[in-house]
């Protein structure tokens, strides 16, 4: 959390305010309290008119995608494919991110490109692969509707509103979509019968051969920062990456690293969606990723044996948790 802390003082963020628990702000076991934007200050109508949003497919140019269509409560806030479907089945070039835990990273994206989850919010709604949709249009669909107008009064005082408006309360819905108490969660609280036998040797693997926590640390169990892992180098055309929005060519094929929690539920991995499994993830970091010439320096063969990559397995599904489920139900009626 301090590592993302500075990022935000480093990047030059907006301040953040830190809420305690609330209506709709329950924090599980094994993480921090929420924080806010103080230019986007949370609240319960903001929330459930961010809900409605995420699952309109009105935000998209003809009527079929929603932010929920590639980041479903269905599929653990993801689709399930390798790339994801756009408006008229065009196929994306990246796997769908999960939105659990966006909260606690700043930067979104794999590539890093939005600077915040109102940033990315506004991101697809415009991409012609994904809604197909431009802002000025879907503020003129919305603002065509009464119920949404009676809303956005509510959440924003206002219903002379715009794309602002409209991402800020996506976010703050995605802001709310949290895993925690996980298995892992309640073994370091105490309880030592929380992980099998198999998930606590493999814990021990994570930390201690593996060195897992090297990327993948702290609450959330990533650094938020991009390495180059190799995935896709060795492919015709490969993605950049990272490269694609600074222009420095350190960050040549360099991805973001996701979060593990909920890992078992959000296959396939890696930013291509070419692993399948977690066994094919572990085996992938076991050779050491694929060359290139920007590897990272901590991709090294790990030389487990079978058993080791079994319970490291067992561990990375000790990180399925809580908090999320009552978010699955999509709303049953939309703004008229």
């Amino acid at each position: 959390m301090l590592y993302s802390l500075l990022n935000r003082l480093a990047l030059g963020a907006p301040a953040f305010a830190l809420l305690a628990a609330g209506p709709g702000l329950e924090v599980p076991l094994g993480l921090l309290p929420l924080q806010f934007p103080a230019d986007n200050p949370y609240s319960v109508e903001k929330r459930e008119l961010g809900r409605l949003l995420y699952y309109d497919k009105r935000l998209s140019a003809d009527g079929t995608v929603a932010c929920a269509t590639c980041h479903g409560p269905e599929n653990a806030f993801t689709d399930g494919k390798p790339v994801s479907d756009g408006i008229q089945g065009q196929k994306g070039g990246r796997s769908a991110p999960t939105v659990f835990n966006r909260a606690y990273s700043l930067a979104q994206f794999w590539d890093g490109r939005a600077k915040s989850l109102e940033e990315q919010a506004g991101g697809p709604i415009q991409n012609p692969i994904e809604m197909g949709n431009t802002h000025a249009a879907v503020v003129k669909t919305l603002q065509s509707i009464p119920g949404y107008r009676a809303r956005f009064k509510q959440a924003f005082g206002t219903e002379n509103f715009g794309i602002e408006e409209v991402t800020k309360a996506i976010a703050t819905y995605e802001r709310t979509v949290l895993s925690g108490n996980s298995p892992y969660d309640r073994y370091k609280a105490g309880n030592r019968k929380a992980m099998s036998p198999g998930a606590i040797r493999g814990m021990d693997v994570y930390f201690n051969k593996a060195k897992c926590d090297q990327c993948h640390e702290g609450i959330n169990l990533t650094t938020n920062a991009y390495h180059n892992l190799g995935v896709g180098a060795d492919k015709p055309n490969p993605d950049p990456g990272r490269f694609a929005v600074t222009k420095n060519p350190a960050d040549w094929g360099a991805f973001k690293t996701p979060t593990l929690r909920e890992i078992a539920r959000t296959a396939p991995y890696m930013h291509d969606g070419s692993l399948k499994t977690l066994e094919e993830v572990v085996d992938f970091y076991d050779k050491g990723g694929i060359a290139n010439k920007n590897l990272d320096e901590r991709m090294k063969p790990l030389k487990l044996s079978a058993g080791e990559k079994k319970d490291l397995v067992e561990f990375l599904k000790a990180l399925n948790g809580e908090g999320w489920q009552a978010k699955l139900t999509p709303p049953a009626v939309f703004p008229q």
